[in-house]
């Protein structure tokens, strides 16, 4: 039986530990994937700290996955060994439950399947994956760069098309960082009047290479009033983790003006009623996407050059990976490589 390499979180709380595995056999409407690389998410915490509800170990992290399809189940059609591909937050589904039957496969109400936490993800050298969650990954991007594309790119990019914001309207993205970086490339490729907002006069110039027409420094300037000077937000993108930090925008948006929420702080966000009504502002939140939405996010950022900021490690060096990923001090991604 051949073998392979899998780094798994044993216990909840300790280090990861790399072990010798059999190389997995797809089943019935299974393909094997060989693993090229894979994003590093702070969702990942989720299983190596044993936050999520009922998981069980040992268990491989890792739902930011590119690679190749090295075998298939029996069962399978419309796709063939060799295809590039990934695969996301979203891992499966169960097929016949309400939101499935209506194509809201995300919000399955009997089993919906999670990389990495509800079964073994992408810290390894093969998995083992529905067939119906892949996404094509296009020959413009190499796998380290379409593996953060799988979580963090789908997440912003879904969210921002289904906004309801049109081209000329004022975006706004609060957060420079791994889910912002890419958030104010997508809102300046999809025409919109992008603001970035951020802490620090730092990042100023970074936010205009990504593509800001304008930037808000909110730890020196009222953010509500900067975004009411350019006529109001038609949405704010909030990725910050930082709920005060939403709050402080609320007043900024313009008629019908939406709050969208894709980070997920500790604190809670903070809003008046009146806030609410008097302009119809609403705050909403947004999460990942399908496969297919997986892959035309990859397929728009083939097609407009957005590519994700990633600092890449070897799977061998997979808790330093991590540990950098927590620290916050990645620059913008950590993305894991089998290759090494």
């Amino acid at each position: 039986m051949a073998k392979m390499r899998a780094v798994q979180v044993t216990k909840p709380g300790q280090p990861f530990e790399t072990v010798e595995r059999d190389v997995p056999q797809p089943k019935f409407g299974e393909v094997r994937m060989a693993v090229e690389a894979c994003g590093i998410c702070h969702s990942d915490s989720l299983t190596k700290e044993g936050y999520w509800p009922g998981i069980q170990y040992p268990r491989v992290p890792g739902h930011e996955i590119a690679g190749t399809i090295d075998a298939i189940g029996e069962g399978v059609k419309g796709w063939s060994v060799g295809q590039r591909v990934g695969v996301g937050w979203h891992g499966g589904h169960c097929g016949y439950c309400d939101r499935c039957r209506r194509g809201d496969f995300l919000t399955c109400q009997v089993a919906p399947l999670i990389p990495g936490i509800l079964y073994d993800g992408g810290y390894e050298d093969f998995m083992i994956v529905p067939a119906a969650v892949l996404a094509l990954i296009p020959d413009a991007l190499t796998f380290a760069e379409a593996a953060p594309l799988m979580c963090a790119g789908v997440t912003t990019f879904n969210a921002l098309r289904h906004s309801g914001a049109r081209a000329g309207d004022v975006v706004a993205i609060l957060g420079i960082g791994g889910l912002g970086h890419l958030g104010v490339q997508f809102a300046a490729k999809m025409g919109y009047h992008t603001v970035a907002i951020a802490r620090g006069s730092d990042k100023a110039a970074l936010a205009k290479e990504l593509g800001a027409h304008v930037y808000i420094d909110s730890s020196s300037q009222d953010v509500a009033a900067e975004l009411l000077k350019l006529g109001g937000a038609k949405v704010v993108l909030a990725t910050a983790t930082n709920g005060k930090a939403m709050s402080a925008t609320i007043g900024g948006l313009g008629v019908d003006g939406k709050l969208l929420v894709v980070g997920a702080p500790s604190d809670p966000i903070e809003v008046q009623a009146l806030q609410l009504i008097g302009g119809r502002h609403s705050v909403a939140g947004w999460a990942s996407g399908s496969s297919i939405d997986s892959q035309d996010t990859m397929a728009f950022c083939a097609l407009t050059g957005i590519r994700s900021m990633n600092e890449i490690f070897p799977l061998r060096r997979a808790e330093d990976a991590y540990n950098r990923m927590m620290s916050g001090d990645a620059r913008f991604r950590v993305v894991l490589t089998t290759k090494d």
